[in-house]
């Protein structure tokens, strides 16, 4: 889900080409789900291999992060989710997940009826809605990055905290992920659309990729993290529940006006969470691994096309005329660094 402040942060559209030597810390679920999303058929059913693997993801990956890494130059660090903190989604109701089962079936219904009346467009609007990752889909994903040479962590928590965590002390110029969330764990920078912008079947994606800037976003605001982190508990995040009646721009006017959520008018301040600090505390101390590591294999084209082609139906083809674009674009970049030092 996320935290809704695409309203009020400071977004800028760049290029692609603008990341070039840039390292983005991804958010592996996040993407992972647009390619599940997007990566389909045009009738809106998934890719998938002859056993019924899911392989949607495993094309985005393939096809599309690799290709900002070989033609566009950028570092991918790949980070994956541990166990979610208890805190997370605690506050849904046994009927509030009962209607997300029941709007998961409706699309799931919606999509075979288009599909039935030949109604190709509204079918695969449908059907994006209905992508779930599973414990497969993340093996598959971790087995094809080690094999591209492509590095991973795993989180002990959260990937997005992660994530952040990296990019602040450094290590990437920006968090990868659609969500909103990495503000709040205070990553210095979040880029969103860098594998997806364009228009897949019909569903139009930002055309760019798009950047917030925390430092920027904060300025512009005229706020502190700390009050970011109380105008988002008014709106409502994974932790909690957002007060009714409360939507971004009127969560920041409280926020400012009032300095804090301990300052808030009674109306509000009796609707607040019991367990405020809590969720201050998982945004401000995540849990992450401060002494991560970075688990990477070595490229190994023959192992790729042994998973993709071999084993998940890929067209062999199609798979080694990109690595050898890879293979091709490793080997310039390597003369480049000669020729530089020479």
């Amino acid at each position: 889900m996320g935290v809704e402040l695409g309203s009020i942060v400071l977004i800028e559209e760049l290029d692609l080409e603008d990341f070039r030597g840039k390292t983005l810390a991804v958010d592996a679920s996040s993407i992972i789900h647009q390619f599940l999303a997007l990566v389909r058929y045009p009738t809106g059913v998934p890719l998938m291999d002859n056993e019924g693997h899911i392989t949607s993801s495993l094309a985005g990956l393939f096809y599309r992060s690799t290709k900002l890494v070989y033609k566009h130059g950028i570092e991918l660090i790949f980070v994956f989710d541990g166990k979610p903190p208890p805190i997370k989604f605690s506050w849904f109701t046994k009927e509030e997940r009962q209607k997300r089962r029941q709007r998961f079936e409706k699309s799931l219904k919606e999509w075979r009826e288009a599909l039935d009346r030949g109604d190709i467009r509204t079918a695969f609007s449908k059907a994006v809605t209905t992508g779930m990752i599973d414990s497969d889909i993340i093996s598959d994903a971790k087995r094809l990055l080690h094999l591209l040479g492509i590095p991973i962590v795993q989180a002990p928590g959260e990937a997005e905290a992660q994530a952040s965590y990296i990019a602040k002390k450094g290590r990437a110029w920006a968090v990868n992920s659609r969500d909103f969330d990495s503000l709040l764990f205070g990553a210095p920078r979040m880029a969103r659309y860098v594998s997806i912008a364009g228009v897949y079947r019909g569903i139009g994606m930002p055309s760019r990729p798009e950047v917030i800037d925390l430092k920027k976003t904060l300025q512009h605001l005229g706020m502190t993290h700390s009050q970011l982190i109380d105008a988002a508990i008014l709106m409502g995040t994974d932790y909690n529940r957002g007060l009714k009646g409360i939507g971004p721009r009127t969560a920041l006017s409280l926020v400012k006006r009032c300095g804090s959520l301990e300052k808030m008018p009674a109306d509000i301040a009796l609707r607040l969470p019991d367990n405020v600090d809590e969720i201050r505390h998982n945004f401000r101390e995540p849990l992450v691994d401060k002494d991560y590591s970075l688990i990477s294999g070595e490229f190994d084209p023959e192992g790729v096309v042994r998973l993709l082609c071999k084993q998940r139906g890929f067209r062999e083809k199609s798979v080694r005329a990109t690595l050898e674009r890879m293979v091709r674009s490793t080997a310039r970049g390597k003369q480049s660094t000669l020729d530089r030092w020479g």
